[in-house]
């Protein structure tokens, strides 16, 4: 296993960035269509074509999700990934010469103050999300200063992109793809520790273990100054089969994996969204089973966070909060 979310088959990623610009754009693709659901929970989405993932709607299935940065501006990355989709169809045309149109949905960070070039051209979201689906690969996903998270911040250091993924007692893959552009902080307090701490596996970011000021640094309000808008976006999936209802589940439990790794989340500033996505490949588990997907959901997802902050990459941009490794580099799988 790589650790990624293409631990799943028939998942790929693909990722584009512009450090011009200082943003960028991740596309993950499905192999067939994949049943998908959503949690909102920040107060401020930027969202695209996410309303038909409510289990009351009839679309059940999706081929891709986009997650970029741009805030609103980013969101024309679908019709760039869509445009590559269309291409494919009209090169396999379906047996039955029925209609296919790819639905594609899409979250957006806000990483509009990073500094950076902001003045990009005509199309600019729309070119790079053909780029990101075109590059899509299976291969183990690249975290930190990549795809969507090129661009991301929190509070104090620099955002990213991280994934992370676990099996299950019963034998089901659970994996989670996180952008990380939190209001708050998925470090605790001053220090290098990070709130998913309880839930590293083999010092996989930074072995730091706990902090010993947490319960201090929890008391203290630490959000990016003067209202700056912040998105912590993701997927979270499994190659379980799922209804539905339980993959707009498996999105909920992902947003408890945002809440024990961003402190504080889900604000009005912030718009966390997460997409649950079942890829069907095994059978549908029991209730029990179910119940420990979850429990693993939630898991990948803080891992996912603190991973993505971590491999930040320390690129010295002056204008910006520094990256984790160039202010706590020295604090690397020291544990305390």
């Amino acid at each position: 296993m790589s650790g990624s979310l293409t631990d799943i088959a028939g998942i790929s990623v693909g990722n584009v960035q512009d450090f011009t610009h200082r943003t960028g754009v991740s596309v993950v693709r499905f192999a067939k269509p994949a049943i998908a659901s959503i949690s909102v929970l920040g107060g401020a989405p930027a969202l695209r074509d996410t309303a038909l993932l409510e289990p009351e709607m009839m679309v059940e299935r999706i081929h891709a999700i986009v997650l970029s940065g741009g805030s609103v501006y980013g969101l024309d990355a679908t019709s760039g990934v869509q445009s590559v989709l269309q291409q494919e169809f009209k090169k396999k045309p379906a047996l039955d010469n029925k209609i296919r149109v790819p639905i594609v949905v899409q979250a957006s960070l806000f990483d509009l103050a990073n500094g950076g070039d902001k003045t990009w051209s005509r199309g600019f979201y729309a070119h790079l999300g053909e780029q990101a689906a075109q590059a899509a690969s299976s291969d183990a996903v690249a975290q930190g200063t990549v795809g969507a998270g090129t661009g991301a911040t929190t509070a104090t250091l620099r955002g990213g992109l991280g994934s992370a993924s676990v099996i299950t007692a019963a034998g089901y893959t659970v994996s989670a793809l996180i952008a990380v552009n939190a209001i708050g902080n998925a470090t605790v307090g001053d220090g290098p520790h990070f709130w998913s701490a309880p839930f590293e596996r083999n010092a996989e970011f930074g072995g730091l273990g706990f902090a010993p000021n947490s319960a201090q640094a929890a008391q203290q309000l630490r959000i990016k100054p003067d209202y700056v808008a912040g998105t912590t976006i993701g997927v979270v999936a499994t190659n379980a089969t799922l209804t539905p209802v339980q993959a707009k589940r498996l999105a909920i439990v992902g947003q408890d994996g945002v809440a024990r790794g961003v402190f504080p989340a889900h604000l009005p500033q912030d718009g966390d969204t997460i997409f649950g996505i079942s890829t069907e490949e095994k059978p549908a588990p029991n209730l029990t089973d179910f119940c420990e997907i979850l429990q693993a959901a939630t898991v990948v997802t803080a891992r996912a966070i603190a991973l993505g902050v971590y491999h930040a990459a320390p690129l010295g941009w002056a204008d910006c909060v520094p990256s984790w490794q160039e202010v706590f580099s020295d604090h690397s799988d020291k544990r305390e």
